[in-house]
């Protein structure tokens, strides 16, 4: 029974772990660094009870950041993790370690795998670790090549257009124009420039950003890379991971600055050279008050040896080198009274616990509001309304609830029970995977949450809609279903608090003007669960119109074969004719498609004149083109790759992210990677961006109108 219990323990938190990692890569984080760490150390002490070999114990911690529509590349050298100092590690015995005996342990190890005599010196360089993006970049004859994301550690994404449009790095170096180079380090966004970035968003009715690392990660990640322009993304450079015909330093110091002298930037003015692990310890922990004044966020330092001849001759782990260890910053923690616990309806159902706390100051602002995450992780910390919590800020942003002082417990505090019932509607509430969900489309809350990403600028834009006004249109107007906001008059909104005849009439504009979005932006507001903004791209690509798409979803629901056949089977690694999409996710997304209440909203839309078929340029098919598939890799000399995409799709081809035996062309440029090899094992054409130009030629062209 032990055994047993042992392994659903160790279930639940991969799943767990396996979600925080995910959340990680996505830039939405919901719990600190600090409660992550304790989660792997959970985990290992359950692994070890299991029975399980070291290498199974790490093998989930790393998850990609892969995102749909961006070309995966391979790291030449892997761009791993750093290991921690972790406050919550213990020896064998299953005793604390304090941070100084890991430093010393770690030190030690070091100089036994150099075997260093004991008088022999072993520099350190201890530098800020910026709170940022991991970025790979390769520059050949001095110019860059190719920018690529961490990933998971092994591959990661390709970046290069948006790193280009931000400005972030340069585009060539100073005085090299031979050679090849690899240079790492983070993007990050200055104070300054997020806050002012946030601040448009706030003026436009839009939704603000949390915090300036997922800020940075989100719009890396975004298909155009135009939003990047001005935005005041900005890079710091550390670390040269490869390098081919040229003379490179050999320490740490020297080679920040001779990034600067090609023109990167680099942080030297807190880096050090320190002579022993104490010393850079001391460094560390005296340097966590004096971060606040800098201009940019930090969430540790990094201690490496300075010597860089050092670093091939080390082995490591499959997860992180053994030349260099993070010390990360603990962050500020108060005990406060858990008074209650609420819960937030979703605009998907979900219910989220919420801790509605005594007061407290907590770095630099008062709290009375935290994040519970989920049931999942309320239950497994044991919080209780009444203990005496300690509460924390995720990334310095989001407070949340990181556990109770047990000692401090008032006799008989009954345990948490999950609710039974939707708190806004009273609907039976339903479980799937660690969250709970209200099933209710009626729900009152869950109404707000849909109306307000309906209105959203990335979904239907609707310029004027806000929280207070959307709060008012439920309560006051009955809106009831986003189509019943295509109903509302100016008249009707006059009524509201603060609403006058011009900024009525405005607002109805603005929801005129939204009829026109097409069926991807209606799909990504509709709030579907498993639905981004890529997925509902897809969807409407592939079926062109919502009849079509309603329709296959019966078909689905249905068990037809035919339409099942057309979604990659969970976990096969198979690819099916809906890019992007597999079973479990098509399961939850078909099945709602096909509930009377979707149905219902989409009906409403399309009787109110919403405009629910595929939005499209104007297309010229070309001879050469048109029904063919193309993949792009590599940086093409002239064009970029979205662009390319472009002209390509409005030619009348479709452009896909990965190669099989079904690829047309596969358009190659400098720097391409392992697509180019798979194209050339499959024997599908290679052309470059002139051969591809040459197809896109209007004297090629056949008009729509041609017979």
């Amino acid at each position: 029974m032990k055994t047993e219990k042992n392994q659903d323990e160790l279930e639940a938190l991969e799943r767990t772990i396996a979600r925080h990692e995910r959340l990680y890569r996505a830039g939405r984080s919901e719990i600190s660094d600090a409660e992550f760490d304790e989660l792997l150390e959970l985990y290992s002490a359950h692994a070890d009870a299991a029975g399980l070999p070291p290498k199974r114990r790490l093998d989930m911690q790393i998850e990609s950041d892969h995102t749909e529509g961006f070309e995966t590349v391979a790291h030449r050298v892997p761009m791993l993790s750093l290991e921690k100092l972790s406050s919550s590690r213990r020896d064998a015995q299953g005793a604390p370690m304090a941070l100084a005996e890991q430093l010393s342990l770690w030190y030690a190890r070091r100089r036994k795998d150099l075997e260093l005599s004991s008088g022999e010196p072993l520099a350190l360089f201890v530098e800020p670790k910026i709170d940022g993006i991991g970025i790979s970049l390769v520059y050949a004859n001095g110019q860059l090549q190719r920018a690529v994301t961490r990933g998971d550690g092994r591959q990661g994404d390709d970046v290069t257009a948006q790193v280009m449009a931000s400005g972030a790095v340069p585009i060539a170096l100073v005085g090299i124009s031979s050679g090849t180079l690899e240079l790492r380090g983070e993007l990050y966004w200055p104070h300054a420039a997020f806050s002012a970035y946030n601040a448009r968003l706030e003026a436009e009715g839009a939704r603000t950003i949390a915090n300036a690392r997922n800020g940075c990660a989100g719009l890396m990640k975004r298909k155009d890379p135009s939003a990047l322009e001005g935005v005041g993304i900005e890079s710091f450079l550390y670390q040269l991971a490869y390098s081919d015909g040229l003379d490179v330093p050999t320490k740490q110091l020297e080679t920040l600055d001779w990034l600067a002298s090609l023109g990167a930037q680099v942080y030297t003015q807190e880096a050090r050279r320190v002579e022993s692990a104490e010393e850079a310890l001391d460094y560390c922990e005296a340097y966590a008050e004096r971060r606040r004044e800098l201009s940019f966020d930090i969430d540790g330092m990094v201690i490496k040896l300075n010597n860089l001849h050092y670093y091939p001759a080390l082995s490591g782990t499959g997860h992180h080198p053994h030349w260099g260890i993070a010390y990360k910053f603990p962050p500020e923690r108060k005990l406060t009274r858990l008074i209650s616990i609420a819960l937030s309806i979703g605009k998907s159902g979900k219910v989220t616990p919420v801790a509605h706390l005594e007061p407290v100051s907590l770095a630099g602002t008062m709290v009375s509001r935290a994040s519970l995450h989920n049931f999942v992780e309320l239950e497994r910390k044991d919080i209780r309304e009444g203990d005496q919590v300690y509460v924390e800020k995720a990334g310095e942003i989001i407070p949340q609830v990181v556990g109770a002082e047990i000692s401090e417990r008032p006799p008989g505090l009954p345990i948490y029970t999950r609710p039974e019932v939707c708190p806004s509607c009273s609907v039976p509430l339903v479980s799937e995977d660690i969250f709970i969900y209200c099933p209710a489309p009626s729900c009152p809350d869950q109404l707000r949450e849909r109306l307000k990403h309906f209105a959203s600028r990335r979904a239907m834009d609707i310029e004027g809609l806000g929280e207070s006004l959307i709060d008012q249109m439920v309560e006051k107007l009955q809106i009831g279903s986003p189509d019943d906001l295509f109903l509302v008059t100016p008249a009707q909104l006059e009524t509201l608090t603060r609403m006058g005849k011009k900024s009525s009439e405005n607002l109805v504009r603005s929801i005129e003007t939204a009829k026109s979005r097409g069926l991807a932006r209606v799909l990504y507001a509709l709030g579907l669960r498993h639905v981004g903004e890529a997925m509902a791209e897809e969807l409407a690509r592939f079926f062109s119109s919502a009849s079509a798409l309603l329709g296959f979803a019966e078909r689905y629901c249905d068990g037809n074969d035919e339409a099942i056949g057309l979604v990659a089977p969970a976990k096969s690694g198979a690819r099916g004719a809906i890019e992007g999409l597999a079973r479990k996710s098509a399961d939850s997304i078909f099945s709602e498609l096909n509930s009377e209440a979707i149905r219902d909203v989409l009906r409403g839309l399309e009787d109110h004149g919403v405009l629910l078929s595929v939005v499209e340029p104007a297309r010229k098919e070309v001879l050469g083109i048109a029904g063919k598939t193309f993949v792009l890799t590599g940086v093409l000399p002239n064009l970029k790759r979205d662009e390319a995409a472009m002209q390509i799709k409005l030619a009348g081809g479709k452009v896909s992210s990965s190669v099989s035996a079904k690829t047309s062309f596969v358009v190659a440029g400098t720097d391409a990677g392992t697509k180019l090899a798979k194209a050339e094992a499959l024997g599908v054409t290679v052309l470059a961006e002139s051969d591809l130009l040459a197809l896109l030629d209007a004297r090629n062209t056949q008009s729509d109108d041609d017979p």
